[in-house]
């Protein structure tokens, strides 16, 4: 492997998130908080040790797979190491294990926190845990692509490695790819901050729960979440961004170059996480209609808590584990499946259980007609057998390590159920499972381990661990 050009690319990752910290730092300055120093501190910290990896380690050599898969899984844990900094300086975090928590939660957009008050946070501290967490919606390590147009084949290398799940090549280089998807991601979070400052809510919160909902964070900034706005408009604005996160950003590509929303029907996945939502909106909304005051309240509730759980955002508007159960078995079915591959939002995917669905149909033909030949199709394309392997191994993978882990969090002394809720708070990037400040620090780190797997799917931190990789 190639650890020359891997480090020094880290360092371009640094000097990039060393600029970022400035936006947290104009908030600090104009409220003259007690984050400021931090902040400052923080950049100059991080500034100079991208500089110093870049000058040390020239960038030499091409960019092979091993390298696109260490770029990928060591940037992630180095941004999130420096992203704690603020945490620790101005003193909101006693511990590493909590500000490395916090700083991982942000950037894998999980939302987990450990901050039981929110609002007694300085804004210069909320602000970058809104940023950190929109700042890895898209991914920082896209946006380096976006950037480094010389990087040639091995940008395409470490997109695959970043966003598996992204198959629409719609552009003839891969760095213009990462450049319309960024510009698609950053036009259409303009447009929701504009329209929430539009009807009311202050800038500094428009900019916060947009960051939120267009990475399907769910970083709160209020104890109540969106719950703590009376104003139904901003309710439905929010669930309406949140639903468009869960779809795959290339589709938007797509309709704007053929100037048609039937790229959006044509798409099987689309068509299938569409399907997935209505029907638990409308199962909920039946399954809740004597908990609520009127047929409105309780299609807004139902709606915003189904799209913000199965885009894995966490954002609530209501106290949804006093549902009946009905509706929180609903919730919990649609977390597992998650948005279209390619978007922002975490879990096992739409397209993926899709997939498994239309295999599980086949095999059952294949009982009735056993001298019959029947072939996977998605969008009236044949899915390759590798493609329908892969992804029956990931499912397979990830109920494994959500088993495993539960068994993990059980020796922290937690009982099953709240083990199986931070489990599947982090390694679905939900995060929305409760108080995590009550977790011993191992603990912590070990579900920043499994939050990292949910946002990189897997693979792409296990072939780290496998020691063919490094010969």
């Amino acid at each position: 492997m190639n650890i020359r050009l891997v480090v020094n690319l880290m360092g371009k990752a640094l000097i990039f998130l060393g600029l970022a910290m400035l936006f947290p730092l104009l908030w600090a300055v104009y409220d003259q908080g007690p984050d400021k120093m931090a902040f400052l501190y923080s950049i100059i910290i991080t500034l100079i040790s991208g500089i110093i990896m870049i000058l040390a380690v020239p960038q030499r050599g091409e960019i092979r797979y091993r390298e696109g898969f260490a770029i990928v899984t060591v940037g992630w844990l180095l941004v999130s190491l420096y992203g704690c900094l603020p945490y620790l300086l101005s003193g909101v975090c006693t511990n590493f294990p909590d500000a490395f928590f916090e700083s991982m939660s942000g950037f894998t957009t999980t939302g987990a926190s450990i901050f039981a008050d929110a609002e007694a946070l300085p804004r210069g501290i909320l602000f970058w845990r809104s940023l950190t967490q929109w700042l890895g919606g898209m991914g920082i390590i896209v946006f380096l692509v976006a950037l480094l147009s010389h990087l040639g084949v091995g940008a395409n290398r470490i997109f695959r490695a970043e966003i598996p799940g992204l198959k629409v090549k719609f552009l003839p280089r891969i760095s213009e790819t990462a450049q319309v998807l960024w510009l698609i991601y950053l036009v259409m979070s303009v447009l929701e901050a504009a329209i929430l400052c539009f009807l009311g809510m202050p800038l500094f919160d428009s900019l916060c729960h947009t960051f939120g909902t267009m990475a399907t964070g769910g970083f709160n900034i209020k104890n109540a979440s969106i719950g703590y706005y009376d104003q139904v408009s901003i309710h439905w604005v929010i669930t309406i961004f949140m639903f468009l996160a869960g779809a795959n950003f290339a589709l938007y590509f797509l309709a704007l170059y053929r100037r048609s929303l039937k790229v959006f029907w044509k798409n099987e996945e689309f068509r299938f996480y569409l399907v997935v939502v209505v029907s638990a909106i409308v199962l909920v909304v039946l399954n809740n209609i004597s908990h609520f005051n009127g047929i409105e309240e309780t299609i807004r509730a139902s709606a915003f808590q189904v799209v913000s759980i199965i885009t894995t955002t966490g954002y609530t508007n209501t106290d949804f584990s006093m549902w009946p159960y009905m509706s929180q078995a609903v919730l919990l079915i649609i977390l597992f499946i998650g948005g279209c591959s390619g978007s922002t939002s975490g879990s096992i995917k739409a397209g993926r259980i899709l997939i498994l669905l239309k295999q599980a149909v086949l095999e059952i033909k294949k009982l009735v007609h056993p001298r019959a030949v029947f072939s996977l199709k998605i969008g009236g394309k044949q899915v390759p057998a590798d493609t329908i392997s892969n992804v029956t191994q990931f499912f397979f993978l990830y109920i494994a390590i959500v088993a495993v882990s539960c068994v993990v969090m059980t020796a922290f002394g937690f009982d099953l159920m709240t083990a199986f809720n931070y489990v599947a708070a982090s390694i679905t990037n939900l995060g929305l499972a409760g108080d995590f400040s009550v977790i011993p620090d191992a603990g912590k780190l070990y579900l920043n381990f499994l939050m990292l797997l949910g946002r990189l799917e897997i693979y792409t931190v296990f072939v780290m661990f496998s020691p063919s990789f490094w010969k």
